[in-house]
């Protein structure tokens, strides 16, 4: 694993996550009842303390009743107030020495407040759903909630036999007992807290595309009623992840799914290795087929390479918004040059107070952001060329796989490839709120063919599993 780990805390969320210690992996059981929305819940955490002893450390977890602490075995002191379990071991824990918690908790998840509104669980009209972006994981399990503390997940989970449990990563087993079935996924892959997903609804298990032709396998989790419109809107991922996997290299994870909630969500969330979409993202005619491209891209670009912190977010959103314009250009549609120019005429005629470095936790998830980010990471290319380019983007997913990351890693990085300096592109662009001039054409690469421009069908029925070419 490579990458830069931080040991201050968030400064956009500094109630948020504790970098005195690491978490190593994750073991959550849990127990979950749609009707009443109650859970319960065991963690088992595996941890590593920092450069100094642990008098005492926090834990993130919402407001539910406690019903047991524990560290290496034995009870410690502890308060839970204001989203934050602070635990005080019996002996401080020796810096660098590895240890584990286990909570016991339950009650009935709701989002976390935040000034977009509740995040993390979400109650549905048939199920719930995990959409955590950017600190609403403690809606549902302790953690230490700060992106770049990165972890290995098991997840349990027990819930009514009629309902799908579907989460990030490898189904280990799905033992059902009475009328009660129990899900277990593995996610072997360094996770952040907040892309930690988890989705439990009445839906159909699709297949898209063929895993044993060498492919990564895809599979999709959709209610029954939208299978028809789902086989046109995402008939052509398995394209995206071709084309993808030739500009960024391969596939992070070992797996990829979605999930199309049977209700309106406001904009597609991405978890590790899951994507969830909302049954208004599907209309039957690919009208949100850019969101598609954008959630599977930050598999890569924010996912495997995880920012250090949020002032560092656009890393995550320009990138995935980029890849939108790649696709386009390489499935017949507009050119990346052509989306680039429509954006910057749009900056254009909006207040320019936005940094693209440390833009603020007010303006983190300003669509300006997005559509700056991307005309960032398309003015580097215009800089580069498409050769070195696309070798830079490669090298910097692979070197970081799995890692964290910051702004000036990235800008020293793609110096690298840079035949002239950067530093004033870095400047106008990334530290600079004023929009600089549009960048001029990149030439297009001749020997790259359009993916093809109409999909194939869906066979098989609402009735069965069903393959998705």
């Amino acid at each position: 694993m490579s990458g830069q780990r931080t040991t201050a805390t968030d400064p956009y969320f500094p109630a948020n996550g504790d970098a005195r210690y690491r978490a190593h992996r994750y073991e959550l059981a849990l127990e979950y009842r749609p009707g009443p929305n109650r859970l319960a819940g065991t963690a088992r955490i595996s941890a590593i303390a920092g450069r100094a002893p642990l008098t005492d450390f926090d834990l993130n977890l919402a407001e539910f009743k406690i019903g047991r602490v524990l560290v290496n075995g034995r009870a410690p002191q502890y308060t839970h107030r204001g989203g934050r379990l602070r635990i005080r071991p019996a002996k401080p824990l020796p810096a660098g020495a590895a240890f584990t918690v286990e909570v016991h908790w339950s009650g009935n998840p709701r989002p976390v407040r935040s000034p977009w509104g509740g995040i993390g669980w979400e109650e549905l009209t048939d199920g719930a759903l995990v959409a955590s972006q950017p600190v609403g994981a403690p809606s549902w399990y302790p953690c230490n909630d700060r992106p770049a503390d990165k972890a290995s997940y098991q997840i349990s989970v027990n819930t009514p036999s009629a309902y799908t449990v579907v989460a990030g990563g490898r189904l280990l087993t799905r033992t059902t007992r009475a009328s009660t079935t129990t899900w277990v996924y593995e996610q072997p892959a360094p996770t952040s807290s907040y892309l930690v997903g988890l989705s439990i609804g009445m839906y159909q298990t699709v297949l898209l595309g063929d895993p044993g032709l060498g492919g990564v396998p895809l599979s999709a989790h959709v209610p029954p009623h939208l299978l028809a419109r789902f086989s046109r809107d995402f008939a052509r991922q398995p394209a995206m992840m071709r084309l993808f996997e030739e500009l960024f290299g391969p596939y992070p994870f070992g797996e990829y799914a979605v999930v199309v909630a049977d209700e309106d969500l406001d904009v597609p969330v991405e978890a590790q290795g899951l994507s969830l979409f909302g049954a208004n993202h599907v209309d039957g005619v690919r009208g949100s087929e850019r969101l598609v491209a954008h959630e599977l891209a930050h598999q890569w670009f924010g996912n495997s390479v995880t920012i250090a912190d949020w002032r560092h977010i656009w890393l995550n959103e320009g990138f995935a918004k980029y890849a939108e314009w790649l696709w386009s250009e390489r499935s017949g549609g507009r050119t990346a040059h052509g989306h680039a120019a429509a954006a910057h005429r749009l900056l254009a005629t909006q207040p320019q107070d936005l940094r693209l470095v440390d833009p603020g936790r007010k303006l983190m998830f300003d669509d300006r952001l997005y559509q700056r980010g991307a005309l960032a990471v398309h003015a580097i290319r215009c800089a580069l060329g498409d050769g070195a380019f696309f070798r830079m983007l490669r090298d910097w997913a692979s070197v970081h796989r799995n890692g964290v990351v910051t702004t000036v890693g990235f800008t020293t990085h793609a110096a690298r490839y840079a035949a002239e300096p950067l530093d004033d592109l870095y400047s106008a662009w990334l530290y600079e709120p004023a929009l600089p001039p549009m960048p001029p054409a990149p030439p297009l690469p001749p020997s790259v063919p359009a993916m093809p421009g109409h999909p194939p069908a869906m066979g098989g029925s609402p009735g069965g599993r069903s393959n998705l070419a």
